[in-house]
């Protein structure tokens, strides 16, 4: 997975509160690293392949990089192998 440039992603910052659960749609081996912000939620598209975990890493750092957080602040809480995950903020 290429790393995305910080210019390309959402200000998702807002998120960055303990305990702030946050739901996400996932397309994994799409063309390009993404996140886009919709009235139904946030829809993360991943260049990687969904095996062994592969893909949600991709998203947990995307999703990190776009709140201006470490990846470790992010818990995976629901999805593990669904498209739709939900993760949680701690501090």
């Amino acid at each position: 997975m290429g790393k995305p440039k910080r210019k390309n992603l959402p200000d998702l910052s807002h998120l960055a509160v303990a305990g702030a659960k946050i739901a996400v749609r996932v397309t994994p081996k799409a063309a390009s690293n993404s996140i886009s912000v919709s009235e139904a939620g946030l829809k993360v598209t991943v260049t990687s392949v969904p095996e062994n975990g592969k893909a949600t890493e991709a998203v947990r750092s995307l999703l990190a990089m776009a709140m201006g957080v470490a990846a470790s602040k992010l818990d995976l809480r629901q999805g593990a192998t669904s498209r739709n995950k939900v993760f949680v903020y701690t501090d």
